[in-house]
């Protein structure tokens, strides 16, 4: 076993939820290392060197796996899984069935859920919200307050920004932005 639950806990939406603390070094966590909150250890994997750091929290049937990180006071909940190298920071929400992987990385206040996959090297930041079906993956950008709702698919060097999106495909080299 790489963690435990401590007896730290606090009610969280109806949850009650255990802070961490690791039993071994592992990447760049250290033995009696103190992490963030999950509701039960199947939210966080045993193996590899995914952890959950400060006061972030990982809670429902949400399941952080493989390398990945959640951190700040990040949420994932409901089914979403974040695996790979995936990184979710700040005050960000990754809940429904969201699957996020690969370098995919999601800060500033985004929030993700739905049915989404977002995986390669995607940022989604700076407010952006995106619910609905659909993948986002290659180097795709979302950010500023940019909403992507709908049946989507955003690939390639695409960069959405401060715009609606609604039930698009959109590829390429396209810069979507407001003016």
């Amino acid at each position: 076993m790489k963690y435990r639950l401590t007896e730290e806990t606090i009610n969280y939406k109806g949850y009650t939820l255990y802070r961490i603390e690791s039993l071994k070094d592992f990447g760049n966590v250290k033995k009696g290392q103190i992490g963030g909150f999950v509701e039960k250890t199947e939210n966080l994997s045993q193996t590899d060197n995914c952890w959950i750091y400060d006061n972030a929290k990982v809670y429902d049937y949400a399941e952080v796996s493989e390398n990945a990180k959640v951190y700040d006071n990040a949420e994932v909940y409901e089914e979403a899984k974040v695996f790979g190298d995936a990184e979710v920071y700040d005050n960000t929400y990754i809940h429904g069935k969201t699957k996020l992987y690969g370098n995919a990385q999601v800060y500033d206040n985004a929030e993700i859920h739905g049915d989404i996959e977002i995986y390669d090297d995607v940022v989604i930041s700076d407010n952006a919200n995106i619910y609905g079906w659909g993948k986002i993956y290659d180097h795709a950008r979302v950010f500023m307050s940019a909403e992507v709702y709908g049946n989507v698919e955003i690939y390639d060097n695409v960069r959405i920004y401060d715009v609606e999106v609604y039930n698009a495909k959109i590829g390429g080299n396209a810069h979507i932005y407001s003016k």
